[in-house]
């Protein structure tokens, strides 16, 4: 193992992360522990004891499943790169000498898969053991494993030829190849979020029209008065892999839909329905969904941008464990060690999301009842065991929707 000065900058930018990590975690679990023996009192009478008890219960096992996923994930980003472990499989697939593209796409692809099988037993567990214990999870084993099936070959039906055609840019377009590789993956992005709910989604979900005429009459007088168009208001079948209700907008351009869980459907009123989707209407009518996307391309093309100046660079891979240069073994080091320099950004991304939040409960404030969205996340927070009281640091650093006290406080100031 081969060491220098940028090995010894990334090495203590991971333990400094991974440190924040755990120690933001530790705060949680006692902040949690600390107020569960008494519910808030914004929800005093609206959630029992025994409901607060069980978020608590829920938010403190997933919290230390936590700590034990983050210490593994660095452990193993080591064994990736400054330990060799790219470097080992990247000379195994260098003995091919197939080129540069056949040899790239082999190489990604092949530490593609080791990671999926070495995050399996995470995700048996969380699923199978972790939601189980608390009474969530509505999946079996034969669903489970059909899904992943499912993933995987959708990953190579798609992933593949975008691979070849980022590697093959990247060998062909000179210097300035990075703008190109950007120019084709936001055109695919774009791609993706027009085809999922048409294409995708049906292979993983059963989607039928809202055929309760109350609920579907209100939804459209909503959507009339907000001048909103979409394809259509659509239940999924939730319920068929777990208890947890949610409520979303998918799509892009024409393909817009409104798609509801079932779970949600049954333990919602009509009109804390129309509450939800007038919060979900907010994010749309404020631009959100278009400020996210223009905020995901302009970083990656910032960081396409960072990797076209890498990609030359022999300390950036002996630093990280490889011993050749290549296109697909910069692209693949970037990929993986992006986050860790990115860790300390966290904080700033879940403030503008909390931001968004406040503005889109605004809207459904103008637009319905304040109450009615009260009521209405107050049943999703007690469906979801969803913690009312998380640390303030931890919700700081991480949170995409404010903590629940403050949520509804806000509300009930409109």
């Amino acid at each position: 193992m081969t060491m220098n000065s940028f090995s010894v900058i990334f090495l203590s930018l991971l333990t400094a992360a991974l440190a924040t990590q755990l120690w933001l975690s530790r705060r949680h679990i006692r902040h949690i522990l600390a107020h569960r023996n008494k519910v808030p009192e914004a929800f005093a009478g609206k959630i029992s004891l025994e409901a607060h008890q069980k978020a608590a219960a829920y938010s403190t096992a997933k919290a230390r499943f936590g700590m034990i996923e983050d210490t593994l994930s660095a452990l193993f980003l080591i064994l990736w790169t400054v330990a060799g472990g790219l470097n080992l499989l990247d000379s195994g697939w260098r003995q091919m000498d197939w080129g540069p593209i056949a040899t790239g796409t082999a190489f990604m692809l092949s530490a593609f898969f080791v990671m999926a099988i070495i995050d399996l037993p995470s995700s048996l567990y969380s699923t199978f053991v972790l939601e189980e214990r608390f009474g969530f999870n509505k999946t079996t084993a034969r669903v489970f494993f059909t899904d992943l099936a499912k993933q995987a070959a959708l990953a190579l039906l798609l992933g593949t030829p975008l691979l070849l055609a980022v590697l093959w840019l990247m060998e062909s377009m000179g210097k300035n190849w990075w703008l190109y590789v950007w120019l084709l993956w936001t055109g695919f992005s774009l791609f993706m979020l027009w085809a999922y709910p048409v294409f995708i989604a049906p292979l993983f979900n059963k989607f039928r029209p809202l055929e309760q005429e109350s609920v579907r009459d209100r939804i459209q007088s909503l959507l009339d008065r907000t001048g909103f168009r979409s394809r259509g208001i659509f239940v999924m079948d939730g319920s068929r892999r777990s208890a947890h209700g949610n409520a979303y907008f998918t799509g892009f351009g024409k393909n817009k839909r409104i798609v509801f869980f079932d779970t949600l459907l049954e333990s919602l009123a009509d009109t804390e329905i129309e509450a939800v989707l007038a919060h979900e209407l907010g994010h749309f009518k404020r631009k959100h969904v278009t400020k996210r996307m223009i905020l995901t391309f302009s970083l990656s093309l910032a960081g396409l941008a960072l990797l076209g100046w890498l990609i030359n660079q022999g300390w950036f891979y002996t630093g990280l464990g490889m011993n050749h240069q290549s296109t697909y073994g910069a692209l693949m080091l970037f990929m993986l060690v992006g986050p860790v320099f990115s860790f300390f950004l966290h904080p700033l991304f879940a403030w503008a999301s909390r931001k968004h939040e406040f503005e889109a409960d605004d809207f459904a404030a103008q637009h319905t009842d304040a109450q009615q969205l009260i009521n209405a996340l107050v049943k999703m927070y007690e469906e979801n065991a969803a913690t009312l009281t998380p640390d303030p640091l931890h919700s700081i650093f991480y949170d995409s929707h404010p903590p629940a006290p403050v949520r509804v406080a806000h509300l009930q100031t409109r």
